[in-house]
């Protein structure tokens, strides 16, 4: 299987929040789309330094984690980002690799979108057997 890459927008979930309480307009909420690589092998969303700076994202911890080369490193965790894939989304924080490294989308914002590669066309799909169901009404 080759390398699949997927177009994906990152949004500061924090922004979204404060315009719901009608703190900042919707004009202000830093998004940006990107195009990413799609990483069953990393377990959390991957972005870096310029996408967060971008986003505005704050640092909220610091973790190991490992390269693919097997190298150790301890990088920032930021959030929360609201990552949107069609009619799709998942709220997560993302780990920041540093310089301008690509986009990693990982497991973890995969599975709560429940998207999938396409073994034919290689490409991140939404789930066929899953459509979306409408959203419950609270009253």
């Amino acid at each position: 299987m080759g390398l699949v890459y997927a177009t994906i927008e990152l949004i500061n979930a924090g922004d979204i929040s404060l315009y719901e309480g009608n703190f900042i307009k919707e004009s202000q909420i830093r998004k940006l789309h990107t195009n990413a690589l799609v990483d069953w092998g990393a377990v959390m969303l991957a972005i870096n330094e310029t996408i967060k700076t971008q986003l505005g994202l704050k640092v909220r911890e610091s973790r190991s984690a490992q390269l693919a080369d097997g190298t150790i490193v301890s990088l920032d965790v930021v959030g929360p980002v609201e990552v949107r894939f069609q009619n799709r989304f998942s709220v997560c924080n993302a780990m920041v690799l540093p310089g301008n490294q690509e986009v990693l989308l990982g497991a973890i914002p995969m599975e709560e979108m429940d998207v999938l590669i396409h073994p034919n066309s290689q490409q991140l799909i939404v789930n066929p057997e899953h459509p979306l169901k409408p959203q419950m009404v609270l009253k």
